[in-house]
């Protein structure tokens, strides 16, 4: 067997693999328009085939934008059901993953790229999404990605309109970057987000906002301009929203209440602001967004706005 990255010319032999199920939810198309945009690429698009020319048998599809140098994250993977037993299946992925992931560390790569799966809101419920999960997630365990994180996918259209401001706070921009820093190493504190939660005990809680900060001005596409502070009539800091967007959304980026100002129903007066700019700034269709399964005030804060859980989000990882 041997895995390797794509070329241009395998285009042809390679879509008859992507194979829409009810954990894969990449089309031949989807692949396709976003391989002309730099989202995803041959060098990031890897096949299992039988031997030298031999028939493609696997499929994994990395994604990132279109100035990165590495991928981000694991969007696709594909078998060909018609050979083999399931376990062969989970197997052969396994091997395809961990062929990518040793060549993305050999150039420079931290850790493995995350896969997400975008499932159905209730997929658990579903035989033939768990079946199309577990084989996956199996294939990933193996090849170095044995920690899961379930996010629900929260969506807002301009038709479930938005709550009058209530007046409790006074939203502004703020272009020193050390304000946002000092906020968002300030909501760390107790906080029920996993990953920030995650890497501030790796890294510290200084370094951890610093980072948050770098990425969500460099990295996401949104304009640094929409940050906002939230701050009481008096001038003391509540929290802050981060309206951004991704390559195909507007977003809530992120948003965050200093500890000793929770409890007070401050996150959906921060989350309707942020709303409301991205409304002003993108004239969007929808507006999405993500929280973890088990952060139950944020996702109370989402229905309580407006915005609607359509979906999930299944996250496996290194760490």
């Amino acid at each position: 067997m041997i895995f390797r990255p794509t070329h241009a010319s395998d285009l042809d032999r390679l879509l008859p693999l992507i194979v829409t199920d009810a954990a894969g939810g990449m089309t031949a198309d989807t692949y396709t328009t976003r391989l002309t945009a730099g989202e995803y690429r041959p060098e990031w698009t890897w096949v299992a085939e039988d031997g030298a020319g031999g028939a493609p048998l696997a499929l994994a599809v990395w994604w990132g934008g279109p100035d990165d140098a590495l991928p981000n994250a694991l969007d696709g993977l594909f078998v060909d059901r018609s050979t083999g037993s399931a376990t062969e299946h989970t197997s052969l992925a396994a091997e395809l993953l961990a062929a990518g992931h040793a060549a993305y560390a050999a150039s420079g790569a931290d850790a493995a790229p995350d896969y997400h799966l975008s499932l159905p809101g209730d997929w658990r419920e579903r035989p033939d999404v768990v079946e199309a999960v577990t084989w996956r997630r199996e294939a990933a365990r193996r090849a170095g990605l044995p920690v899961s994180l379930e996010r629900l996918r929260y969506e807002w259209t301009p038709q479930f309109g938005l709550p009058e401001p209530r007046g409790r706070l006074v939203f502004a921009a703020e272009p020193d970057d050390e304000v946002f820093v000092d906020l968002f190493r300030r909501v760390l504190t107790d906080s029920l987000d996993t990953d920030s939660t995650k890497e501030a005990e790796s890294m510290g809680a200084e370094a951890q906002a610093r980072g948050d900060v770098e990425f969500y001005r460099d990295t996401m596409p949104g304009d640094r301009s929409w940050w906002r502070v939230a701050r009481t009539p008096e001038g003391e800091p509540v929290g802050f929203g981060l309206p951004s967007r991704n390559h195909a959304f507007p977003v809530v980026g992120y948003l965050g209440v200093v500890p000793e100002h929770r409890g007070r129903g401050y996150a959906d007066e921060i989350l309707a602001e942020i709303t409301r700019i991205l409304v002003v700034e993108t004239a969007p269709e929808k507006v999405r967004a993500d929280t973890d399964l088990t952060n139950v005030p944020m996702a109370a804060a989402f229905e309580r706005v407006g915005y609607r859980n359509d979906a999930r989000r299944l996250v496996l990882s290194a760490h």
